[in-house]
């Protein structure tokens, strides 16, 4: 997978860089899709590596031929990447997003790089949404955006949508219970961002959009709430900064048994 259509198609990140008398709310409108892709890289400490694990997870835990929903899927990274590591028959990929930017733009880009796989990408509200039965749900940086007090339903209906054994990949920002540790990882993060060239005025006046729109939870509040929903089990995998991958498994009995019993090497294609 080049990724060529994506990136060709993309320009940088200039969204911040000039003073505004007012700063209006983030939305992901037809400026932010321009440049999302730019933006992101710039400003989500190891998200390329958790898009390159995805498929990694996928090829130890989906069941062949299996669903998959990226929800909040954006310009279609995720599918991307799971194209780039499975076979065409090995799943079938749904996105799903509210912005009809960025789902126009992600039908092409997956149309283009993997005209050979199952994948589809519709608008709509994944608090809403008709789920078909799944083998893995991916959310990457899309429940912060949610109202907290929507994000319990939604992880309920998630764990019910899921076949035994599924398994959902959660990443997010998020925040340290302890606030001196939090003040740190804040501070180090906007030193991230001026190192990847954003000016102390994009910082400022992004944080000011984001305010109030993108409203992160801390990791126990994560793990406590995807058991109340059901998952046996949820790990951090993955974290840099503010920034972390959750994997939460639902499974029977007979299902903890196997993955207990499972080989640490990986099964063979």
């Amino acid at each position: 997978m080049t990724g060529s259509t994506m990136s060709d198609a993309s320009y940088r990140d200039a969204i911040f860089s000039t003073p505004l008398d007012r700063v209006a709310r983030f939305s992901f409108d037809e400026r932010v899709v321009a440049c999302f892709p730019d933006m992101i890289r710039r400003s989500v400490p190891g998200y390329g590596q958790i898009l390159g694990m995805l498929g990694l997870i996928a090829a130890r835990h989906l069941r062949h031929g299996a669903r998959v929903y990226d929800l909040g899927c954006s310009l279609g990274a995720g599918g991307l990447a799971l194209a780039g590591r499975l076979a065409p028959d090995a799943f079938r990929y749904t996105g799903v997003d509210l912005s009809p930017a960025m789902v126009a733009r992600a039908r092409e880009t997956l149309a283009a790089e993997c005209p050979g796989h199952a994948m589809e990408v519709i608008e709509g509200d994944i608090r809403t949404l008709e789920y078909a039965p799944a083998g893995m749900i991916v959310l990457n940086f899309t429940l912060q955006f949610l109202p907290p007090e929507d994000r319990e339903a939604l992880m309920t209906r998630l764990f019910a949508a899921l076949e035994p054994g599924g398994v959902l990949v959660l990443s997010e920002k998020i925040r340290a219970e302890d606030e001196q540790e939090n003040a740190w990882l804040v501070e180090r993060y906007h030193d991230f961002k001026r190192a990847n060239g954003y000016s102390d005025l994009e910082i400022s006046q992004k944080r000011t959009a984001l305010e109030n729109v993108l409203v992160p939870d801390t990791l126990a509040t994560h793990h406590a709430r995807l058991a109340r929903a059901g998952f046996s089990r949820s790990y951090t995998w993955c974290q840099l900064l503010n920034f972390a991958s959750v994997v939460a498994f639902k499974s029977e009995a007979f299902k903890d048994a196997a993955f207990e019993d499972a080989p640490s090497t990986p099964r063979e294609a």
